[in-house]
């Protein structure tokens, strides 16, 4: 893997899977190159990630799931950008599609995560606590990354879990977080991840759960992975339009940080802001 923009740097060597001892070279380069985010010093605004994979045509999913679309570069940003997440949000629906579970050790390096839990919690975004597929989420996470039910009051009271219930049989060992009444509220969502602590919020999507953060003006840096594939067929775009009456279309402009390539995977880092701000950033 090989940085192309802004200048051209040296090989990385892609590493795919983490492990224990001191921290590989190339994972550290990768890790300072997308670094931790910026909230601008204020201690209520979280920095909000977003990971995601396209083919060259604009597809975000092959036969429904985003994985036939990654190649080994992409999974090793993949394992760094879990690592330095505090938090990962999903949507049920990709959660259910891509068969979620909670985040393992050997996906992440503990380097990355001092002080921190050796594994970022999972929050799933769900209207209807359906987690057919992903059972997991609910019972098997550990106690110090605790999968997080973002839900709304009508699911949660309909599963006898009240406004902050846990263990009940809809929903497992998971903490349950109601954030809105009829759906669910991004905005009030992720302003309850960071009452629990969580600033640093990386989300894999899907799609509609992106939209509604681009809509809510909560996204702070896209990373994107484009693939050599010419998907063809009726999948949707890495953002679902979500805007609803009297909501018109607001683009939401980027700066490119950077782009790496591999074997004709291009992974580009989008920041939201100006030019001299991205650069400040590093």
């Amino acid at each position: 893997m090989r940085q192309i923009y802004p200048v051209t740097g040296p090989d990385l060597e892609i590493i795919t899977a983490a492990a224990a001892g001191p921290l590989p070279a190339a994972v550290a380069q990768l890790a300072a190159l997308y670094g931790n985010g910026s909230s601008g010093g204020s201690s209520d605004r979280p920095w909000i990630r977003a990971n995601m994979v396209a083919s060259a045509d604009g597809a975000s999913a092959l036969q429904g799931r985003s994985g036939g679309l990654g190649g080994q570069a992409d999974r090793m940003v993949f394992c760094v950008l879990r690592s330095l997440a505090d938090v990962v949000l999903v949507g049920a629906g990709t959660a259910r599609a891509e068969k979620y579970k909670p985040a393992r050790r050997a996906q992440i390096w503990p380097d990355l995560r001092a002080g921190r839990p050796p594994t970022p919690a999972i929050a799933v975004v769900t209207g209807s606590l359906d987690f057919s597929d992903c059972h997991a989420l609910l019972y098997d996470a550990p106690e110090d990354a605790q999968t997080i039910v973002l839900t709304t009051a009508a699911a949660a009271d309909g599963a006898g879990t009240g406004n902050a219930g846990t263990g009940n049989a809809g929903t497992g060992n998971a903490r349950v977080v109601v954030a809105g009444e009829q759906r669910v509220d991004i905005s009030q969502a992720i302003a309850a991840l960071v009452s629990l602590g969580y600033r640093q919020i990386l989300t894999e999507g899907g799609p509609h759960l992106l939209g509604e953060l681009a809509g809510a003006g909560l996204v702070d840096e896209l990373c994107l992975t484009t693939s050599p594939i010419l998907a063809q067929g009726s999948a949707s775009r890495i953002v679902a339009d979500r805007r609803t009456a009297g909501h018109p279309e607001q683009p939401a402009g980027l700066v490119l940080a950077h782009v790496l390539t591999d074997a004709g995977f291009l992974l580009s880092r989008y920041v939201k802001g100006t030019p001299d701000a991205v650069a400040r950033q590093g």
